[in-house]
């Protein structure tokens, strides 16, 4: 028997090689998620809150913190919620071949039971539902 592979499953073999961003969000989510990437934030803080004399006036101290925080939260934004997507991806093609595994399986067990042939075929039809929506 000829088994039936689904478009989930095809994207899978053509999309292994990760893009230059790809490969940047890795790095910098492994770094930012250490002990030293906080360290730094507080050692900013402490030398931001140190300034405080060498500024002219206390609200161009505020902003150059603020300035700071703003643009640095937006970076980290980007980068979490592209680790996060890629992450939800991959849960999602685990899910896939678990449930191409278990179909694979009911077709072996099929041959004495219809009702079992059709779930199988109800399960194949399942896995590639997150690529219809």
């Amino acid at each position: 028997m000829e088994q039936q592979r689904t478009d989930a499953a095809e994207s899978r073999e053509t999309k292994r090689q990760r893009d230059p961003f790809e490969r940047f969000v890795d790095l910098s989510t492994t770094l930012i998620s250490r002990a030293p990437f906080f360290a730094v934030c507080v050692a900013v803080v402490v030398i931001w809150a140190v300034s405080f004399p060498l500024w002219s006036s206390i609200t161009k101290w505020e902003l150059a913190l603020h300035t700071f925080g703003a643009v640095l939260s937006l970076l980290l934004l980007v980068l979490l919620e592209n680790a996060g997507r890629r992450n939800t991806e991959a849960m999602q093609e685990k899910l896939n071949v678990l449930a191409e595994a278990l179909a694979a399986l009911m077709d072996s067990r099929a041959a004495d039971d219809p009702q079992l042939r059709e779930a199988a075929e109800d399960l194949r039809e399942a896995v590639g539902l997150e690529e219809r929506h």
